[in-house]
Parts: structure tokens; sequence; C-alpha cells
């Protein structure tokens, strides 16, 4: 919840406030991280091996975990085990004591990094993520027509698509877009990535059975510093929390053809012997779209056979490599993307779980104009509308070819190509338009 001090009720500007009244608390003690001494001591003996030395404070930043009552206790235990030794100090306080291992603390650091290798901050227990993913998807905003119009305004959508694309956005549940290729599903699901808006507590790894799963990654997670600037008195307005969770943008995380089962799966290392997190797990609490489904190397049915259990019961089943499996919160909005006839990738058992199944059809050729005179205006092109007639009954109509919302983009590339190869300004002659299409619209 805001805290005292704030000199207004969003000191930093995001996009949901409200997130911030259920971040998850900075743990008092080491009972309140969820986490075994073992473990802790473990990541803090591995990080002065590496390290050479390090304070009390310095343990603590690595770890994200408070010097009192966490890792003052860690740095007592280690030190009560003859496993660091003192080595001096840079300044008042236990906390700014820098310690060193002994030769007993290396044996124990070594036998650390054979179980895993893995050193940063200390991970969340299971039970803490499943409650805090489970709880923030209360928290979502509502994207409304406003927002959905300002988020595709860099599209040409219809008021049908509009109408439709909206309540399956807000459902946060799942998405099935298809259509001919060159319509926009790609860019349409894009766009709504990047409205979806608000913010989502992602942890930097998770903790199960003393295996660690690491979920936050540069690609697919965005932080946002909870540092307010200062007041008007001149003190840092900044946030307490959990330091092993950050707030980031909800996260939209795109995959294609690169997808298989083993990547929706806890992916493990044998050589660093932790787990990476799978897809669907680093898009909780945001978007996850499959493009170009029905492309990928494994077979549409096994991948579809896949999603059943989580589509339906919000949960899904991970195994660890001891072969015990647990259960994770799928809180996303999952999105199918494909080109191809859903009848030949899906059956109707799956398509019923799927709560919203949109087409993005050819535009008319009222749209197709509209597309065009968007493309040409960005490309600083004067617009012709004769021009665009010329294509219609010139090269559409005689060949009978579907329009394509992407042929717009594409013929005006190539006229830009033309007209720089014969040093002239770019515009909708029908001499540049003949030479764009005679290379484009072929028949093949």
């Amino acid at each position: 919840m805001p805290q005292p001090g704030y000199q207004d009720d969003n000191p930093f500007n995001l996009e949901n406030p409200a997130i911030l009244d259920i971040a998850p608390p900075e743990p008092k003690s080491l009972e309140e991280t969820g986490l075994k001494m073992g473990l802790l001591s473990d990541i803090a003996l591995k990080f002065l091996y590496y390290s050479g030395t390090g304070t009390g404070m310095e343990i603590a930043d690595e770890l994200r975990l408070p010097w009192p009552g966490v890792i003052e206790r860690v740095v007592d235990f280690v030190a009560t085990e003859k496993l660091v030794d003192l080595r001096g100090g840079k300044g008042f306080g236990r906390a700014s004591v820098e310690f060193i291992l002994t030769e007993k603390g290396r044996e124990y650091a070594r036998d650390a990094l054979t179980r895993t290798t893995y050193v940063g901050p200390a991970p969340v227990p299971i039970e803490q993520y499943n409650a805090l993913i489970t709880q923030q998807i209360e928290e979502n905003p509502v994207v409304s027509r406003d927002d959905l119009l300002m988020g595709l305004s860099h599209l040409t959508v219809t008021e049908d698509l509009l109408d439709k694309l909206g309540p399956a956005v807000n459902s946060g549940r799942s998405l099935f877009l298809y259509g001919p290729p060159g319509n926009g599903k790609t860019s349409l699901a894009e766009a709504i990535s990047r409205m979806f808006g608000g913010e989502a507590y992602i942890p930097y790894c998770i903790e199960i059975d003393n295996q660690i799963i690491k979920v936050f990654d540069n690609l697919n997670h965005t932080p946002i510093p909870l540092d307010g600037g200062g007041d008007a008195a001149g003190r840092r307005q900044t946030f307490e929390m959990d330091n092993r969770w950050l707030l980031c943008r909800r996260p939209a995380v795109v995959v294609g053809g690169e997808l298989t089962l083993e990547t929706l799966d806890l992916i493990y290392s044998e050589s660093a012997r932790f787990y990476e997190a799978p897809f669907q797990i680093k898009a909780n609490g945001g978007m996850l779209l499959i493009d170009d489904f029905g492309r990928q190397k494994v077979h549409p049915t096994d991948l579809l056979n896949r999603w059943i259990v989580p589509l339906e019961k919000r949960i899904d089943f991970l195994t660890l490599h001891t072969g015990k499996k647990f259960e994770i919160p799928f809180e996303q909005l999952l999105v199918f993307s494909t080109n191809l006839d859903p009848k030949e990738l899906v059956d109707e058992a799956f398509l019923r779980r799927i709560k919203y199944k949109i087409e993005v059809k050819n535009p008319d050729e009222g749209t197709f104009r509209e597309i065009f005179e968007r493309v040409c205006e960005a490309a600083g092109i004067p617009y012709v509308d004769q021009a665009v007639t010329y294509l219609f009954e010139a090269y559409y109509k005689p060949r009978n070819m579907q329009l394509r919302a992407c042929h717009p983009r594409d013929l005006v590339a190539l006229i830009k190509d033309a007209a720089r190869y014969r040093q002239m300004p770019p515009a909708l002659s029908k001499d540049l338009l003949d030479q764009a299409c005679e290379v484009f619209l072929v028949d093949l």
C-alpha cells in the first residue's frame, strides 16, 4: 500500500498504481523468507567463493534480502560453523565487516557448486509465488474501447473486428486469430501486448524442493524502478517490498517456429544445475503469443494437447528432473495466430476451450484504399485515389487476386525502390505502379 511521505497517489508513474497494494512485503526474519538456512548459506558461500571477499551488506545486496533479521543470521551461522573469517571493516557495525572464506568454507562452497552453480538473488518459494501470481490477476486494469482505439491507431481495423477484440483482451483467457496471410494478425497481437497496460510482479527465481528455477529475463521482462525521485524536503521516495521480486511491465512473450514440447516444460541445465522457466511461466500475468501456429517442428495436435489442462483449469503441471511434479498458475492471455485452416489444425474439443475465435479477413476495397492512404502518408508520397482504382482494374480484378492488408505497404516500398533507381521522386504514377506490380503481383 502507499507508504508515508509520498506527495501524490502515484509517485512512480505506474499505469496501475493499485498493484502496490499487494506488493510482497520485505521479510523481517529468516522464517518469513520461506527458505531454509542451508540454501541461503550455500548462495552466500558461493558468492564469497567467486568474489573473494564481501561485507555483510554486499551479501545482502547480492541475495536481495535485508541484513537485519535475515542475512545477519546467515552470516552468524556460517561464522559459527567456521566457514568464514573476519578480514576487516569498512565502517561501523557488523553489516560493514568484510568476510573471507576459510579453507573449510571453500570446501563447503565447492560442494555447494556441485549441487547448483546458481549465485544471485535468493529464490521465492513456490507457495509464495503461486499466491501472489493468482492474487495479482484480480488487479489487472480493464482495457477500454478508447484504450483499444489508441493502441490500434497505427492499424486500420474495422468496427466489427474492434468489438470482437475488446472482450477477448479483457477476458485474459484465450484467443485464436486466423485468416489469410498478410492481413495483420501478428501486428494485431503485438499491438494488444503493448496496450495491455498495467504492471506485474516477476521473481528473479523460484524454489521448490531446494531446486532453483530462473524466471526473470531481460528479453521478456521490463523492470520499473520504484524510485519516485525527491519530495519537497529532498528525501528520496522509494517503495519497500521483497526485493526478490521485480515490478515489471506486464509481460508479452512471443514465440514462433522455435516452440517445441520441451520448451513448454522446465529447461534443466546439466552444467549449471538449475532450471530456466518455460515460456508460459515467463508470461504469467501478461500475454503469450504463439505466432505462425501450425508451422512448428512438433505436430499441432501434440502442442494443443499440452494446453488442454492449463486452458481449462488455469493451472499447469511441471516436472523436475527428479521426477517430482508440481502445479503452478497459468494466468495469461494465450493467443494463437495462424494462416492455416483451423479445421486442419485443431479439433472441436480444443476449439471449445478457446473462448474467442476471431477471423482476420481480407480488406474490402474501401478499407484497402484507407490502408493505402495511410501508408502513402507515412512514406511521404502523395496519395492518388485514381491510382488505386487503376490497380483494381488492371491487376486485381483481371487476375481474380485477393486483396491483402500488407499489399499497400509492400507496393509503396517497391515504388520507392524503383524511383530511387530512376533518380526521381516516388509517386503513384502509372509507370512506377506497373513496375512494382510486375515484380510483386505475379502468378506463381
